[in-house]
């Protein structure tokens, strides 16, 4: 890539930058007690714009060094804390953060890549599973410190992604004959969402596991 066009696209990083700050200086003088709406939509602008900053560095790197894109996006599942676990039949992969809504493209993109390399990484590490028939569990975990206004509709969050690239590595097929998927809403200390995948006979158990996760939702 010519330097005269990286200088340009730094250029245009730096000016999305500039409107991160800004966000988050607004943030900083909104009282969300008294506004909440008008803190909401700063929150979201600034959380959108530092995904967008993310993902256009990350082409950045692609496209003017060596770096293989998976080399990079192991390190970037790591730095976010996307975790892989699989234990008495059970694979659990957390996420340190909330699904993104649908229509967001970059929060989209910024949590899938990683989240791609991280099953990728732990497939040549460790014996992967292969279900048949079987049962996805989202789990939405929400900070029971924030407004419990921010619990969203299943139906507004950008799932079947997530679901078409655990498939890929896990099931023989996602089709509904053979993939059931379940949620669930759950208070915790952060906000973070875990993603548990399993066959349909250890469903039952597993649920009877989470009850007690399950009854902090009186709390909202």
């Amino acid at each position: 890539m010519e330097r005269a066009v990286i200088t340009q696209r730094i250029a245009s990083i730096q000016g999305e930058i500039a409107r991160l700050n800004n966000a988050l200086y607004a943030m900083g003088t909104t009282d969300i007690q008294r506004y909440p709406d008008n803190y909401e939509v700063l929150s979201t602008d600034a959380a959108l714009r530092a995904e967008r900053i993310a993902c256009r560095l990350r082409h950045l790197i692609y496209s003017s060094t060596t770096i293989p894109k998976e080399t990079y996006l192991s390190s970037a599942a790591v730095m976010q804390g996307v975790e892989v676990c699989y234990a008495e039949g059970v694979l659990e992969i957390t996420l340190p953060c909330l699904i993104p809504k649908r229509k967001s493209r970059q929060g989209a993109e910024y949590l899938l890549d990683p989240f791609t390399a991280a099953l990728s990484q732990f497939s040549r590490d460790h014996p992967m599973p292969r279900f048949r028939h079987c049962v996805v569990c989202f789990s939405h975990v929400y900070c029971r410190e924030l407004p419990t206004r921010r619990v969203r509709d299943y139906d507004n969050l950008e799932l079947k992604q997530l679901l078409d690239v655990a498939a890929s590595f896990l099931m023989v097929d996602d089709s509904g004959l053979l993939c059931d998927a379940y949620n669930t809403t759950e208070l915790g200390e952060t906000d973070c969402t875990r993603i548990s995948i399993m066959g349909s006979g250890q469903f039952p158990d597993w649920l009877a596991s989470r009850r007690p996760a399950l009854q902090t939702i009186k709390d909202l």
